[in-house]
């Protein structure tokens, strides 16, 4: 019921402030507004305002199929005009005024995407600090020389280094960096305490096409550092049955050093072998005394895998920090996440284009119901966050020169603005009907990712 809900609210809200641009702008060019719609089909629920604006008898419309809405203002192109009113139909305003009513759609949503950054980063947000857990062999990370429990305090490109505040801060540099090709400097504090030195993930050899687990476990930054404790027991599994406790403090097992958490439910799930959980000395620290215990974990069958479990949860809670600006600051980097979260999708969908990035990159109604669900399940900062991303990529979307879409309206403007007079009726015609095809061929698309990403 959360995912629905969080779905239903956030289509409802974006698609209401995509039309309201449309609409406040038309407005402003005394256009008049025939209909407001948010949603499709059959109105469920419609009005008129008590007082309307002047010159306005906007009727507004809750349709019955919540995937997308509309603005009807007064055109000669749909129906007849009274001359009266002739020179408040859309398609009489001057190139300017069209243009900037098809353009205000769009970036209403890159200006609510401005407002939801900068709620966020008013309020605040609690994620884990920027210490790397210990990085998977032969991954970028590992071959740096990083080993796990480096405290990451700056970052950057082309030596231009700036604080990271989080570990989600840094994950979102190295993702720019990946689907960009290029590499990643950062200056790390070693556990040990080191002075600080700088690092470099070349991430311009990983040639990512697209932003998944696999890409994050190549390059070797999976997780936050976590320390290798050892939580609750289940009752009748491995771990109590070996005689660990809850708080136990792994050090090794075997001939190997934990130093994480991470690693330590890596090695976990390895220790099997043909006859069922492979034994091994784990070494552990408990009340100040180190112990030597042979725990053997269980054996299950995970996805047609067969994998160790010890029945306990494991690892402590990495440590928190609480990212917060103030008013100015965080409204300024609110505008630059939108620039940059805008700037990063329009060279992912060039390089779908041209074959450099996968088209399993594009998203549907499935996965986005999927991610309101869990983003709002996380509290009120994460489901603003999903929100924020989600009206960027509406209104870059929108910016696309596909006929059926505002962006393709206003390249039919730039024509007109180029030669003089306006797209032929035999030619819009034609690029309606392309613009149709394309589009339902990109919905298929992303319909297919959504059912192979969730039960794929």
């Amino acid at each position: 019921m959360l995912t629905i809900v969080a779905f239903v609210v956030a289509l409802g809200l974006l698609i209401a402030v995509h039309e309201y641009g449309h609409y406040r702008v038309a407005v402003a060019c005394n256009v008049k507004v025939i209909r407001f719609s948010i949603g499709f089909g059959r109105a469920l629920v419609r009005w008129k305002p008590r007082r309307p604006r002047p010159g306005q008898d906007t009727e507004f419309v809750i349709g019955a199929i919540p995937l997308g809405g509309y603005v009807r203002m007064l055109d000669e192109r749909e129906s007849p005009v009274d001359p009266q009113e002739r020179h408040r139909a859309f398609n009489t305003q001057p190139l300017g005024s069209r243009a900037a009513i098809v353009a205000a759609g769009p970036l209403a949503n890159l200006l609510l995407a401005v407002l939801l950054y900068s709620v966020v980063n008013w309020i605040g947000v609690q994620e884990p600090t920027a210490v790397l857990g210990q990085p998977p062999a032969a991954s970028l990370a590992a071959e740096a020389g990083l080993r796990g429990g480096e405290r990451i305090s700056r970052a950057g490109f082309e030596g231009d280094l700036e604080a990271v505040e989080s570990f989600e801060d840094l994950r979102w540099r190295i993702t720019r960096g990946a689907l960009d090709g290029r590499d990643l400097t950062l200056e790390v504090a070693a556990a040990d305490g080191r002075p600080p030195h700088e690092v470099v993930l070349p991430l311009s050899r990983m040639g990512a096409k697209e932003a998944d687990p696999g890409m994050f476990r190549r390059i070797g930054v999976l997780a936050p550092f976590t320390r290798p404790a050892i939580g609750e027991l289940l009752p009748g599994g491995a771990a109590e049955r070996d005689g660990l406790r809850q708080g136990d403090l792994v050090l090794a097992m075997g001939a190997d050093e934990i130093v994480d958490a991470q690693q330590l439910r890596e090695r976990i799930r390895t220790a099997i072998g043909a006859d069922g959980g492979r034994t091994e000395a784990w070494r552990v620290e408990r009340d100040g005394r180190v112990l030597t215990l042979e725990v053997t974990p269980d054996v299950r069958e995970e996805g047609g895998q067969r994998i160790g479990r010890i029945g306990a949860y494991v690892g402590a809670p990495p440590e928190m920090v609480t990212v917060r600006q103030g008013p100015v600051d965080g409204l300024w980097r609110g505008a630059v996440k939108t620039w940059e979260v805008s700037a990063l999708t329009v060279r992912m969908m060039g390089k779908m284009l041209i074959g450099e990035a996968s088209i399993r990159n594009i998203s549907g109604p499935l996965t986005i119901a999927d991610y309101a669900g869990k983003s709002a399940s996380l509290g009120l900062t994460q489901y603003l966050v999903f929100l924020a991303l989600i009206s960027v990529s509406l209104g870059v979307l929108n910016l696309m020169p596909l006929p059926v879409l505002d962006g393709g309206h206003l390249m039919y403007y730039l024509w007109e603005a180029l030669t003089g007079k306006g797209v032929s009726d035999a030619w819009m015609e034609r690029l309606q009907r392309g613009g149709v095809a394309l589009l339902l061929v990109m919905m298929s698309i992303a319909l297919f990712n959504d059912v192979n990403r969730l039960f794929g």
